[in-house]
């Protein structure tokens, strides 16, 4: 039964809206409906928090000027390789857009291509190039940094984004795609959950009492999220920072935390041409055998699933697009809100 709070929106309808919005707000035809397109597919895949639920967000940063929608990313420096490029504060997506594309051509030159890019917005979900990637035959590994959004293991203040990591590998037609953040939960998980009024399954972060909690509000409000494997994730956000700082020659996480809101993040891009490798032919079956092993594991609960990075999205793909996209009525009225005033 429908949650009286969530509408279904059909995504060619979704899609649309969020185009003329776009158009409304100065955006040029092809980048309008590239954005809309993304914003859409996150959704459909179940990831609103990066999806329909941040749309209200990234125009209201078209609004103040954050993001310029004409900018175009610019290459800077060239090594075999390796590219560094500036995204003039240009539209995240299709910046990261672009540098996945770009990191692709050179990797099927070389066998691998490494692009790093600076100055830069919120790439919304990274998970999104991942898919891009693998599902042309490419693996791919890719992160960015972010404002400071989570202590240090052992620490109150944060000196730390949660730094978000992408892994993905051709399987198949799909892809086993690993998108994850360096908290235990993403800050737009938790903004999902706290506007559904639901609690995390797990702890995820500190409220005002210095205790443990599954109340995603709390942790939002005490600005103290966990990082997973304590602190062997705060160490992994701490290098994942400090990479893509000197491989794109962009802004760390404390020069970000300086701004008033998040703009000017560096990203990296790698990519791998499985087709330059000698074992090519036998790739796919050495996948299929790992998963299949993968999927033997015996899991705790009878009634529960063992999946792999990914898998539950093709699931919800498929009924999303069947049924519509579950969006609350409250996100969806202020995203309708943005075209009536618009220029």
């Amino acid at each position: 039964m429908e949650d009286s709070n969530t509408i279904r929106i059909p995504a060619i309808q979704m899609e649309a809206e969020l185009t003329r919005i776009l158009l409304k707000h100065g955006f040029r035809e092809d980048k309008a409906r590239s954005c809309a397109s993304l914003f859409t597919n996150n959704s459909v895949d179940g990831i609103l928090s990066h999806g329909v639920n941040r749309f209200s967000r990234f125009v209201k940063y078209v609004i103040s000027g954050l993001i310029a929608i004409d900018a175009e990313p610019l290459l800077v420096h060239s090594s075999g390789a390796v590219e560094q490029w500036n995204g003039n504060l240009g539209p995240g997506p299709l910046n990261a857009f672009k540098c996945t594309e770009r990191a692709m051509e050179l990797a099927h030159k070389s066998g691998i291509g490494c692009v790093a890019l600076s100055n830069t917005n919120h790439w919304m979900r990274g998970g999104t190039y991942g898919w891009k990637a693998a599902k042309a035959g490419f693996v791919f590994i890719g992160w960015t940094n972010t404002i400071g959004l989570m202590p240090a293991w052992g620490a109150i203040d944060n000196k730390l984004g949660n730094n978000p990591l992408v892994i993905a590998v051709p399987y198949g037609d799909e892809a086993i795609v690993l998108d994850m953040a360096m908290s235990q939960y993403s800050y737009g998980k938790m903004e999902t959950k706290a506007l559904d009024h639901s609690m995390l399954d797990f702890p995820g972060g500190y409220n005002s009492s210095n205790k443990l909690t599954h109340d995603p509000s709390e942790i939002l409000g005490s600005k103290r999220p966990l990082p997973i494997g304590f602190w062997k994730g705060s160490g992994l956000a701490l290098l994942l920072d400090i990479l893509a700082a000197i491989l794109s020659g962009g802004l760390s996480t404390s020069e970000i935390s300086k701004k008033k809101d998040e703009s000017g993040v560096s990203q990296v891009f790698i990519a791998f041409d499985l087709s330059k490798l000698g074992n090519f032919p036998s790739i796919q079956n050495t996948i299929s055998e790992i998963i299949a092993d993968y999927k033997e594991s015996v899991p705790v609960d009878e009634k529960s699933n063992i999946r792999y990075p990914g898998e539950q999205i093709l699931k919800i793909r498929a009924a999303n697009l069947k049924e519509g996209i579950s969006v609350n009525k409250q996100v969806w009225q202020e995203i309708l809100s943005l075209g009536q005033f618009a220029n």
